[in-house]
């Protein structure tokens, strides 16, 4: 137990506490570049004639000419990978991303993307080409929270914690919009803004009614440090309405809060179709006209519709300078992008897309991403031990590696593939079983299954209604056990989301949870079979035992919801993954600094007999008096690789803001008293951790 805690000599720098790293180190163009990228805009937008400012509102901006302007198409995607535009590396979901609990990771694959992105921008530009998906303004990353596991897009996201989104989100901001002082590489967009987590069917007309404490507690967070610590370009508005408002057209949300207390200086695009839907949906404009005016004023700057023929009379509806500032923003990011000028990345091309270098961060994070949720002693195998028998509905398919939004991989395998090639010659593999076989039956769904509207096998909602794997898939699997033939059974678990492992962990001997690992995924699952990779991944959702757990999925109160405000034991717990080796956790320290802050050291030790990598996690839990309603929330997490037998520091920085409780309006306090520092591999009472106390 730590309490009283001193303060650090004099000859401790509090400099010294700044973040190492590449992460700390990036620099993209300050105020003064910005305010000169803006006086070129603001040149350009004052020479267009009204009908001119008019074209340049919506996704598909017209060329214009006489100015030397090309026609833009703003649209594309890049949540793992350049997506929709042929040959890209790529990486796994961002779920499976968000399953490293590796920011630097992320942030590497982010710099891969903007590399990538910028050669097929080069590439495609000598065409004259206006399709869709060539441009650099991303639509990415999504850091809206799985506050519920059936949303079909939760695929998309980092998972259910506001603090794990942030520190991922940011670290994909800044690799992808890079460090040149003057230009950036690509932009990213922070989305779905804001509270936005399904029901997918409902989505073009859906009101979620949240508390000012749920917003400023849980479903704001990550989008203020994309804007405040990320700098990132774009933030895109939902489809959804909050407490009424449709968030395209929600004046709280996109000038007070974003621009106001946030001080974002980019622009904000509306969800494809989504100004529509603020006539058509919601019903808060009286036409499509007037709900395109009432974007504008609310601060929506591009409209994400197919044509601005519709809405001629837009311009009689605004003042000039509404249409003025929202063009000189959106031109700010053109010039930024270096559009109208040379910049350092021009001589890029086609030797810069799915490089070995850049196939082998994929096969990195998809390493990371596995979480082993079960294993008796199955694995490692060695594969002298019999034949090897590779099947299930999922075990011969790229299908699942892709996840939505997805590029097109040079040479995407296969389980059975990467097995079979990873065993080598002297090694049967088959796709049937027979006696003595170890087995590995690949199961689950796939992103055709779940994701956004139009999306799903059942009703084409996107979201699951399913929570188990088919009975077919689940008959196949229990088929390999009682048959007695077998002599191990691994069951390798597909999908986006949280899925009922508790029958499949009752049939196997061990289950891994796969996600969508990308291209290399077969490759990863291969060489953690066989021990060459020791599974490090957590889950970075809370596993419920049913959906009978779960809220009305309409509800977006946070009662009963995630790790923080749970209710219910889980089937299995944020954070949780097991390793093949083991570690233990000692020497907890906590140091305090003059400026409020403080770093928290242990010690880890690797107390198995094969190296590993330990996801070392911080939660804090607030003092009673407080009446914070989080039982605990995750504030740090460290990856650490050891040796068997060797022993390493890991260190969390925590500011004043992360001990902050807050109110039922949304205001926050520092609590007097101790607060609990928890550090382990995983969240306190469901792992052993080490407890110290902060007095504030």
């Amino acid at each position: 137990m730590i309490s009283n805690l001193k303060r650090v000599v004099a000859s401790v720098s509090i400099a010294a506490l700044a973040l190492a790293g590449t992460l700390a180190a990036v620099a993209q163009p300050d105020a003064a570049r910005r305010a000169e990228a803006e006086k070129s805009a603001r040149e350009l937008v004052m020479k267009m004639t009204p009908a001119e400012r008019l074209s340049q509102l919506w996704m598909c901006s017209c060329a214009i000419p006489r100015l030397g302007i090309r026609h833009r198409e703003w649209w594309n995607e890049a949540l793992h990978g350049v997506a929709r535009c042929g040959l890209a590396t790529v990486f796994p979901q961002s779920i499976g991303a968000g399953a490293t609990f590796d920011s630097e990771l992320e942030f590497r694959m982010a710099q891969i993307i903007a590399e990538e992105g910028r050669a097929k921008h080069n590439l495609f530009a000598p065409q004259n080409r206006k399709d869709r998906y060539l441009n650099l303004t991303y639509w990415s990353p999504n850091v809206n929270l799985v506050r519920d596991p059936r949303w079909g897009r939760g695929q998309e996201t980092f998972g259910e914690d506001p603090y794990l989104t942030s520190r991922m989100g940011v670290a994909f901001v800044k690799g992808l919009q890079g460090d040149d002082p003057k230009y950036l590489k690509a932009a990213g967009c922070a989305k779905h803004f804001a509270v936005h987590s399904g029901p997918e069917s409902l989505r073009h007309r859906f009101s979620a009614v949240v508390s000012k404490r749920d917003m400023a507690e849980y479903y704001l967070p990550a989008f203020r440090a994309l804007a405040v610590e990320a700098d990132v370009e774009a933030f895109m508005g939902a489809y959804s309405a909050i407490n009424g408002v449709p968030c395209c057209a929600n004046k709280w949300l996109l000038t007070d809060i974003l621009r106001g207390e946030w001080g974002f200086k980019g622009h904000v695009v509306s969800d494809v179709g989504a100004v529509q839907d603020v006539f058509s949906g919601h019903r808060f404009a009286k036409s499509y006209v007037e709900a395109s005016a009432m974007c504008t004023r609310a601060g929506l700057d591009l409209y994400s519709e197919w044509t601005f023929k519709g809405a001629d009379g837009v311009l009689d509806l605004l003042d000039e300078s509404e249409v003025v500032e929202a063009l000189v923003r959106l031109y700010t990011t053109r010039v930024l992008l270096g559009e109208f000028d040379p910049t350092p990345w021009d001589g890029y091309g086609a030797e810069r897309i799915a490089t070995p270098e850049h196939r082998a961060v994929s096969l990195e994070m998809a390493e990371k991403s596995l979480v082993l949720i079960k294993n008796n002693g199955a694995l490692p195998f060695d594969p002298n031990e019999g034949p090897i028998a590779v099947s299930g509905p999922l075990s011969a398919s790229e299908l699942p590696m892709r996840g939505n939004y997805n590029g097109q991989a040079a040479a995407p395998v296969s389980v059975i593939a990467a097995v079979t090639s990873e065993a080598g010659p002297a090694v049967q593999v088959t796709d049937e079983w027979g006696d003595g076989d170890t087995v590995i039956y690949c199961v689950g769904i796939t992103a055709d299954e779940e994701g956004e509207e139009g999306c799903g096998m059942d009703n084409q909602s996107g979201d699951r209604t399913c929570y188990g794997i088919s009975d077919v898939q689940l008959a196949g699997l229990r088929k390999c056990r009682t048959s007695g033939r077998i002599k191990r059974l691994v069951a390798i678990v597909f999908g986006g989301s949280p899925i009922d492992l508790r029958p499949i962990v009752e049939v196997a001997d061990a289950v891994i949870v796969a996600w969508y690992p990308g291209e290399a995924g077969g490759k990863a699952i291969a060489r953690t079979l066989f021990g060459r990779s020791n599974p490090s991944g957590r889950l970075p959702v809370t596993f419920p035992k049913s959906y009978d757990d779960l809220p009305d999925f309409t509800d977006y109160s946070l009662a009963g919801r995630t790790y923080r405000y749970a209710t219910k034991e889980p089937a299995y717990p944020f954070g949780y993954g097991l390793s093949y080796t083991t570690f233990a956790y000692s020497d907890l320290k906590v140091v305090a600094f003059p400026d409020g802050r403080y770093r928290v050291y242990a010690k880890v030790t690797n107390t198995g007999k094969v190296a590993g990598e330990e996801v070392a996690q911080l939660y804090l839990r607030a003092p009673a008096s407080a009446s914070d309603r989080r039982k605990h929330h995750l504030e740090g997490f460290a990856r650490i690789a050891l040796k068997p037998g060797e022993s390493g520091e890991v260190t969390f920085d925590l500011n004043r803001e992360q001990f902050q409780v807050y109110r039922d309006d949304g205001s926050t306090f520092v609590p007097d008293g101790e607060t609990k520092v928890f550090v382990g591999g995983g969240q306190p009472g469901f792992a052993d951790v080490l407890t110290g106390t902060v007095s504030l």
